[in-house]
Parts: structure tokens; sequence; C-alpha cells
């Protein structure tokens, strides 16, 4: 499939016409229009709770907006410099898979202010967002959220778990020999580069990554998106292999510790591409002096800090939601990525707004590919579309969702069909968009 520029997408006609019924203009945002960009910025930030951005803050928002299809929903006749009501931004990307990648309708930015809720501006957001994919044909829609009770009624799942992580360093210990290679500190804006590289060499590793861009690592390395605006509390280092090689950066920050003079170190961001850069990473921070807590959010779920510690009662790890999924094409999505074991299952998805209802037969071969097609045949196995997005990564057994009542089928359609979706290393998402 060639790439899908969405800021060639046209509003989705019919969100346009229930809010222009409502009261509202439902638009594209012109990012190079100066006026249009600030109340943007400044509606997106007030949505997030975030203090209103400086000029200079909202310049490399708005670089990174120009690269993606901005929406907002406006008051009929307000003013020329009035602020959107809701925000909404998309763009396509890539999405790790195993075998490869599929394109993913990505979605970010939705907000809606505290004055317009409960007058279906969401609702229309979010569903014109799916027809837009679906007319540009994009198979696949994805977010990460602030709230998690919002998405399953427009059929996504989460589908990317990952794993918040305290270590308590008074008691681990430490387990791995010393792996060859350094572990050097670098400049905030270097530890950003490095961010970029590393990530973009490694993410088809894992299913469910996407790829980052220039803002959101500024960002991580304590940069505030720019150079200018420098968070002196973080600091960075990197890993270089013994071919002088970087394989591995992390970005970290100290937080007092209560009643005593030692520190929480605090991982904002850990990109490894080998097992010794994460080792050496993990090394770092557990062994660093003056602290007696590691904390890190958005780790793999199998990430193997519990094996690297002498002590494994030393590491706490909490799994949370994260990458959310919205299949829209099943036999596009399905056949994008390859599977962990053969299955012939006939499988009947349920999706209220009809993008991937249907009776799907899901074949896949010794090599790991998948066939896909419509068919008129009693189901080996019914889901709706969020649960179907939910297993769709591998992160989530549908034998686990069978557990919950929230899938049918027989038990031994549903194991043939979980053990195929599994992935080893487990899927994962080690940033916002």
């Amino acid at each position: 499939m060639s790439p899908v520029d969405a800021r060639t997408v046209p509003v989705d006609p019919e969100s346009e016409a229930r809010l222009r019924a409502s009261g509202f203009d439902y638009r594209v945002v012109d990012m190079d229009d100066d006026a249009l960009a600030v109340s943007f910025a400044r509606a997106a930030e007030r949505g997030f709770l975030g203090s209103a951005p400086t000029d200079a803050e909202i310049v490399p928002m708005r670089e990174t907006w120009r690269e993606r299809r901005s929406i907002g929903v406006y008051e009929q006749d307000a003013a020329s410099d009035a602020l959107p009501v809701a925000t909404v931004n998309s763009w396509v990307a890539p999405m790790s898979v195993p075998g490869g990648a599929v394109p993913m309708w990505s979605i970010s930015m939705v907000t809606v202010a505290g004055t317009h809720r409960r007058r279906g501006i969401a609702r229309n957001l979010l569903e014109g967002e799916l027809r837009s994919a679906v007319a540009a044909g994009v198979p696949l829609a994805g977010l990460t959220v602030s709230e998690a009770t919002i998405y399953g009624r427009y059929g996504f799942g989460s589908a990317v778990p990952v794993a918040r992580i305290a270590i308590d360093t008074s008691r681990a210990g430490w387990r791995p020999a010393e792996v060859p290679g350094r572990v050097e500190y670098v400049e905030p804006v270097a530890v950003a580069r490095e961010f970029q590289i590393v990530h973009e060499r490694a993410r088809l590793g894992r299913a469910g990554q996407v790829p980052g861009w220039p803002r959101r690592w500024m960002g991580l390395a304590g940069l505030g998106g720019d150079e200018e605006k420098k968070d002196a509390s973080v600091r960075g280092v990197r890993y270089v292999d013994a071919g002088g090689e970087v394989r591995g950066a992390m970005a970290y920050s100290f937080k007092d510790a209560p009643a005593s003079f030692r520190s929480i170190l605090r991982v904002r961001h850990l990109e490894a591409e080998t097992d010794d850069a994460l080792r050496a990473l993990w090394g770092f921070a557990v062994n660093h002096d003056l602290v007696d807590r590691v904390e890190a959010d958005l780790r793999p779920v199998d990430d193997p800090i519990a094996h690297l510690v002498a002590d494994q009662r030393a590491v706490e790890l909490t799994v949370h939601d994260h990458g959310w999924l919205r299949v829209l094409d099943v036999p596009a999505s399905l056949q994008a990525r390859t599977y962990s074991a053969p299955a012939d299952v006939v499988v009947r998805v349920d999706d209220s707004y009809g993008f991937a209802d249907g009776t799907w037969r899901v074949r896949i071969d010794v090599s790991g590919a998948a066939a896909v097609e419509p068919v008129d045949a009693a189901p080996d196995v019914v889901l709706g579309v969020a649960e179907l997005s939910a297993i769709y990564a591998g992160g989530v057994p549908l034998t686990q969702l069978s557990a919950a009542g929230r899938v049918q089928g027989t038990a031994s359609a549903v194991h043939a069909l979980s053990a195929a979706f599994r992935t080893d290393p487990a899927p994962t998402l080690g940033i916002w968009y």
C-alpha cells in the first residue's frame, strides 16, 4: 500500500453536517496561518490542562502539526482569532507488527472545551476520524488515551499494554557482569538525537511501535520541544558498544526521597537497540550513587529488569493500558502481519459502525502468512471489533478475553487463534502520540 498523506483527506462530510446543524464549523486548520495556529495550540494546551504556550513554544508545535491533518471545531460566526472549542489531529504512521508494519491512522490532540461538553462534539470528532481513515483506505486506527473508558464505544481495544516499574535499589542488588562498551554522559540535544536514531533502528523489533518525531524526542530529553527551553533537572547518558556505535540512550531526572538525603531517579525515557545496551543503562540507574529508588514508565511488560537484580521482590511492576487500536479493514489488517502458529478459523466480527463487520475465514499457514476472506458459514469464534482490535498486536491473549466472557467460540478455535496472534517479544509503545 502506498503511503497516505492525511493532509490530503478532506473533513468527514457526515460529521461536518451534524456539527453544522448544532451551530459549529468543523474544518481543517491551516498551520501556515499565524492566528489559526496560535489559537489551535492554545486550545489544545487548555484541553490537556497545560499553561498557555508562548510564541516561542508554538513554533515547534507548528512544525510538527504542519505534517499532520489538524481539525478545529469553532462556534459559527466566531471571531477570526477565537479559539476552537475542540481539536484533533491525525497522520498515517507505519505501526510495527510481526513481519513488518501496517499503515495506521494515528489520532492525537483530542480535546473539547469544558464549556462545550455533552454536545456531541467528541463523538463527531472520533467518528469523523474513523470515516476519514476508511475513505483513505487506511486499515487500522490508533491512539494513546488520557481516559480509558471513552474509546471502547468507538470500537477501540486496549491492545498494547505497558509496565510502570519501581525498583528499591537499597535491596535490589545487581546480577549481570559488566557489558562491553561504555556508558557516557551527553547533553540534552545529543540525547534527543540518539533517541531518534536508536528508535528508528530498533522499533520494528517489537509490534506496536510507531516512529517518533523531533519535538517528541526533544521533550523527553528535557528541552520542552525546543532547544531554548531547557529543564536543567534532566540529564542524559548513552551506551556506546565495543565497536563505537551508539546502541542506547536514557534521559532521567532526580526527586528528593522523603525524610532522607537520598534521591529517586526517574527515567523519562530509555531507548535500547540491543540487550547489552538495555543492561548497561538499567545498571547505570540501579547502581547510581545516593539513589534509593528508580522509577520508569512505558516499559515493555516483558522488560527483563526483575531478572537483572538479585532480589526480584525489590522490583514492582504494574501493567497498564497505553496503546489502543481499532481495526477498520479486517482482511487488510490481518494480512499485514505474520503469526506464531497455523490456524483455520471462521470468525464473526460485530461492528456497530459497519467497518469491520462480517464473517471471515482466517487461514494461517505454517509460514505465518494469513489469507482472510468473507464467508457465509457458521462461525467458530464470535467477538466484537474492540476485542479483535485488542488482540491484533499480539499483546492480549484471546483466551484471556474468552475467560472474561467477551469472546464466544469453541475452545479449540479460541486456543488456536490465541496461539497464532501472540507475539514474542511482547508488543510495546514507548511514547505518547
